[in-house]
């Protein structure tokens, strides 16, 4: 994936998001306060490491975030966003937990929505395009 032209003066963050599904719902992690873009809410992941492929990413970030394991991850959209302090560059996979219960362990809260309730749920402006694409999925 290449970066759109953005200013190149800006750090670059590299994030998997997992898009978990359980019996018509999905799980979203609601942001720590005090964290950036505090109180929205997310799909679970975080920010890659040096030396992590996408898939290591998002299998720790989702067992430190919510306590779970996960299945095999699969692609579902990437995107480059522009915050005025950063770039990220944002990749969404579809998975399911297969071991664990998840919890808030480093997060806020966590909830289970149906597919029409996602709209009510403030979330970062980076995550809309992905929002968009699973709304518009049959």
């Amino acid at each position: 994936m290449k970066s759109r032209g953005f200013q190149r003066s800006l750090p670059v963050v590299v994030v998997a998001a997992a898009i978990i599904q359980h019996e018509e719902k999905f799980l979203l992690t609601r942001r720590k306060p005090q964290s950036h873009l505090g109180g929205l809410w997310e799909f679970p992941g975080g920010k890659k490491e040096a030396g992590e492929t996408l898939v290591t990413c998002l299998r720790r970030e989702v067992k430190e975030e919510i306590g779970v394991e996960i299945s095999e991850p699969q692609a579902f959209h990437s995107l480059w966003y522009q915050y005025s302090e950063m770039e990220l560059e944002l990749h969404f996979f579809t998975c399911f937990i297969t071991e664990g219960y998840p919890q808030a362990i480093d997060c806020a809260e966590i909830a289970w929505v149906h597919k029409h309730e996602l709209i009510s749920y403030t979330f970062p402006p980076a995550d809309i395009p992905v929002l968009k694409k699973i709304l518009q999925a049959g």
